[in-house]
C-alpha cells in the first residue's frame, strides 16, 4: 500500500500516455493500486449487458485509472506542476509545494489555525472579562461611596437650612 501525496480534489497534469499534457481534477484515489482517476481524462468505453428485463444495456463512457507516477500535482499558488513535500505544522501533516513553498492543504491548515486562534482568543476574552469585571466592581464601589457621600451632604445641608429657618 502506497502513501499517496495526491488527494481527491487536487488539480493534476498528466505526464505520460495518450492524454499527456492535459490537466484535470482528481475524482478518486486508489492507494492500494497506486492509481487515480481524473475528471474527463483517460476515458474508456464499457459495454454493459442487460442482466434482467428491466435493465438497459448499452455503451458507457467512464474515466479510467491512471498510475500515480504519470500525474503531478499543480500548485494553486504558482500554477506549476510540482513535487509534493510533507511537513509537520503544529500537530498536523501538511503537503507543500517544492517550488514555491505554498501549502496545498490550505483548507485543513486554515481550519486548524482558526481553532487555535479561537482557543487563544477565548482564553484572552476570559482573562479580559475577569479584569474588566474586577475594574467594574471597584468602579461600582467608588460610585456607590460617592453617591452615599453626596446623599449624606445633601441631607446635612437640608437639615441645616431647616434649622436656620426655624
Amino acid at each position: 500500500m502506497a502513501n499517496l501525496k495526491i488527494k481527491k480534489g487536487d488539480t493534476v497534469v498528466i505526464l505520460a500516455g495518450k492524454e499527456k499534457g492535459k490537466t484535470g481534477e482528481v475524482l478518486e484515489c486508489f492507494p492500494k493500486e497506486s492509481k487515480v482517476t481524473v475528471k474527463g481524462l483517460n476515458m474508456i468505453v464499457k459495454h454493459n449487458k442487460p442482466r434482467s428485463a428491466q435493465d438497459k444495456g448499452g455503451i458507457v463512457r467512464l474515466e479510467g485509472k491512471l498510475d500515480i507516477s504519470n500525474v503531478m500535482v499543480i500548485c494553486p499558488n504558482c500554477n506549476k506542476a510540482t513535487r509534493v513535500e510533507m511537513e509537520i505544522a503544529g500537530d498536523k501533516k501538511v503537503r507543500k509545494c517544492k517550488k514555491c513553498g505554498a501549502v496545498l492543504d490550505s483548507k485543513k491548515v486554515v481550519k486548524a489555525q482558526k481553532k487555535d486562534d479561537k482557543k487563544k482568543s477565548d482564553v484572552k476574552e476570559v482573562k479580559a472579562k475577569k479584569t474588566t469585571s474586577q475594574k467594574e466592581k471597584s468602579e461600582a464601589k467608588e460610585t456607590k461611596s460617592k453617591t452615599t457621600e453626596k446623599k449624606a451632604k445633601s441631607t446635612v445641608s437640608k437639615k441645616s437650612t431647616v434649622k436656620s429657618e426655624a
